[in-house]
């Protein structure tokens, strides 16, 4: 056990007031929806009956009761982690090692270890929960093969991130965290690319759509908007799960519009449509470059105060470290900046929850009606159980939408008056 000192008993209280609220917010949401959900809303009748409403405030205590089991396991785990002195041994083991081998292995038995700790709560999640609704499709063969898949997605990428940071520290001298940043935004526009070309068919078949109505509808729509879509590809969504979706992905050559096949088989063309002008309506608003703009001023300021950490022996001394080493310092900036960000989530949600408003609304510019993408919302709310009564609270540090209710009041009200 490291001894406690005033730098880590101030870090462990804030840790524990993150997780704290953490637990506040879903509790005053579980019992939101007790009080709240037993009627159904205006909106959804003739939609979902008071045994669906039921049914979804079922599924949502289920997961949030779930969470908050997982969530308490992994703090808990990581506090001892982090007091019992198991890294700095670790650290110590590494340090005649070359820097960066050291630097791998030290976050190699970090990530081991968290994906050994996710692995019977992603199982449980998956084969009792999303089972138990009617959601998991996918076979303990189809769960274990993306499983060894992702662990070698993220071997790949995480050693080529790591190694490029590390290696950036040691020879870029003290204007290392601009390279890295540098890095960092060209990792994150390359991925755009890769992602839906390379990556995504790893785990899922993508053909091209097979509906040539839809996909003439698709295709006219997204050239009036301006938009040149190459193909439009349907997602074997269903060989995992019967959750609904639609999406866009990648840029240039590697843009694609994706529908997910439960999501053509449950909804009209018009709705889909719908799905994809709202869609449509983030390219036309920018809303992917802001978001860039939005990381790129971050991640610059997390890069330049990881270099002020990287050098601060308070820091190491704290967490028991004896030397310092430019990984450990790395992870512990990491572990540092955890907390802030939870305090700091309602920022990029509430920016995310604008973004959405205003797709909604470019959506129903292009339609010229609210029923299309507001009966496509209902929908898809009775098909993902999802939450029609969250609490206030727990949207501002969890919703990167609008709630369903608050989206359907506010496509219908902007209709009725007309655009602003």
């Amino acid at each position: 056990m490291i001894p406690l000192n005033i730098y880590l008993i101030t870090y462990i209280c804030i840790y524990l007031t993150s997780f704290a609220l953490y637990i506040a917010i879903e509790r005053i949401n579980v019992n939101h929806l007790k009080k709240y959900g037993q009627k159904v809303p205006v909106a959804f009748e003739g939609m979902i009956d008071e045994k669906e409403l039921k049914k979804i405030s079922r599924y949502t205590a289920d997961n949030i009761y779930f969470k908050l089991f997982q969530t308490s396991i992994s703090k808990i785990i990581f506090l001892y982690i982090i007091l019992s002195g198991i890294l700095p041994w670790l650290a110590e083991s590494l340090a005649r090692m070359n820097f960066l081998i050291a630097g791998l292995i030290f976050f190699a038995v970090i990530g081991l270890i968290e994906v050994f700790m996710g692995l019977p709560f992603d199982y449980y999640h998956s084969f009792v929960i999303e089972d138990r609704y009617g959601f998991n499709t996918k076979t303990l063969r189809i769960w274990l093969s993306d499983l060894i898949k992702s662990m070698l997605v993220l071997i790949i990428l995480g050693t080529f991130l790591l190694s490029a940071l590390l290696l950036m520290i040691k020879y870029a001298g003290q204007s290392w965290w601009i390279w890295a940043w540098a890095v960092f935004l060209s990792f994150q526009l390359i991925m755009t690319i890769l992602y839906p070309t390379v990556i995504a068919p790893l785990f899922n078949k993508f053909t091209p759509l097979e509906n040539s109505e839809l996909k003439d509808g698709i295709k006219r729509l997204a050239k009036e908007e301006g938009l040149n879509i190459e193909e439009i590809y349907q997602m074997d969504a269903t060989r995992r799960t019967r959750h609904t979706n639609a999406y866009f992905s990648g840029m240039g050559k590697a843009k694609r519009i994706v529908l997910f096949d439960s999501l053509i088989r449950s909804h009209s063309q018009d709705e889909i449509l719908a799905i994809l002008a709202h869609e449509i309506g983030h390219l036309k608003k920018n809303h992917i470059k802001k978001q860039l703009i939005v990381v790129s001023v971050v991640s610059l300021f997390l890069f330049f105060l990881a270099s002020k950490l990287l050098t601060w022996e308070v820091m190491y001394n704290s967490f028991g470290f004896s030397n310092m080493p430019c990984y450990v310092g790395l992870f512990l900036a990491g572990i540092l900046w955890e907390p802030a960000n939870f305090f700091l989530s309602p920022i990029g949600m509430a920016i995310s929850r604008k973004f959405e408003r205003e797709a909604d609304f470019y959506s129903l510019g292009i339609l010229k009606t609210a029923k299309p993408l507001t009966t496509a919302l209902k929908k898809m709310a009775k098909e993902n159980l999802s939450n029609l009564n969250p609490h206030p609270l727990y949207v501002c540090f969890n919703y990167s939408h609008p709630p369903l209710l608050e989206r359907i009041e506010h496509l219908e009200t902007r209709e009725i008056s007309g655009p602003l």
